[in-house]
């Protein structure tokens, strides 16, 4: 399923530049800081580092766009961005960066995109976010970190997209997201995740996108989705579940794409799947429930019911098998279903 998730879930995070202004500035027709590209224009000015062995100095005071990547940065100046309080967005991924000044930020209270992805942060300090109400797009992504603080991300009244992916985050506060309103779309895949404190999703209220694939989750606890009616792409893919509640998907009238394959789940309490596919509604991106054990005896009739009706959205037809009992090991579900055997 690794195409199908990836698919438009991550915002575009680099500024394409016209390739004349790109070849204009290549032939010096932009001046330019060392080791840096700097483009001008009536909205500001971009400046593109990549390679630098330490910050650029001597910005531009409208900057709008600064990119310091692929480098050894280990760690940035606290007052690295003063200068430029107009700066929009910043790029600082593929750098070695180990820490954060709880001040970087206070300079740039319009930035509304920070691009972490690919550094050696352990933590981020409290406080880091406190002038960044405007921030839309925050990525960890690859990065070290290991426990999250409730304080992390307060001050981040208008962020809507929020990735976490691969880090090691074994456990997560409760109100971590409390104060997240705005936020679209959470990526936690890909950590040591195995639960989710009650009451987490209880902030942000009109997500869309939720992935916590790849993680160690064991079970998904009634009430976790509840709060979100606007969700519509859910990838709890690659855990290790065992048990789903029987109301986890009560609310849930725009999930249009579900991913749990690769668990281990054997069974699914009855009335589960009513909330989800037809006779409501189609998923509109399909499902996925491949490679758990099933075990295909009569608490598995309303889950093979319900793959019957909705077998035109499902993936992996054929890598979804009955691993019991011995008389049907083996068979897909949807065979099982048809002849009617359970």
């Amino acid at each position: 399923m690794a195409s199908w998730q990836h698919q438009g879930s991550l915002p575009d995070l680099n500024t394409c530049l016209p390739r004349t202004l790109f070849l204009l500035a290549l032939l010096g027709g932009v001046s330019g800081l060392r080791e840096c590209l700097i483009l001008q224009s009536v909205k500001g000015s971009t400046v593109s580092c990549h390679g630098p062995t330490e910050f650029p100095s001597s910005l531009p005071a409208d900057t709008v766009h600064l990119s310091v990547e692929f480098s050894s940065l280990t760690q940035l100046p606290a007052a690295a961005l003063q200068g430029c309080p107009g700066l929009q967005e910043l790029h600082l991924s593929s750098n070695r960066l180990q820490e954060l000044s709880p001040g970087l930020l206070a300079p740039v209270p319009r930035l509304r995109v920070l691009d972490l992805t690919r550094n050696a942060l352990r933590s981020l300090p409290p406080g880091l976010f406190r002038s960044s109400a405007a921030l839309n797009t925050l990525v960890l992504r690859e990065n070290q970190l290991q426990e999250a603080s409730a304080r992390w991300l307060q001050g981040l009244d208008a962020l809507g997209y929020l990735d976490l992916a691969e880090n090691r985050l074994r456990s997560l506060p409760a109100r971590l997201l409390a104060n997240l309103g705005a936020l679209h779309t959470l990526d936690l895949g890909h950590n040591l995740l195995e639960s989710l404190p009650e009451g987490f999703l209880r902030g942000p209220r009109r997500l869309q996108r939720l992935h916590l694939e790849g993680n160690r989750l064991q079970r998904l606890e009634a009430g976790l989705l509840a709060p979100q009616p606007f969700l519509g792409v859910l990838f709890l893919n690659d855990n290790q579940l065992t048990a789903v509640a029987a109301d986890s998907f009560r609310g849930l009238k725009q999930l249009d794409m579900l991913d749990l394959s690769n668990n281990s789940l054997s069974s699914t309490p009855p009335g589960l799947w009513a909330f989800l596919g037809r006779p409501t509604r189609d998923m509109q991106d399909g499902f996925d429930v491949s490679h758990n054990p099933w075990v295909c005896d009569k608490d598995l009739v309303d889950l093979c019911r319900w793959l019957a009706a909705n077998r035109h959205k499902m993936f992996s037809q054929n890598d979804t098998l009955c691993a019991g009992p011995e008389a049907v090991r083996g068979q897909r579900l949807l065979d099982v279903a048809e002849l009617g055997t359970l």
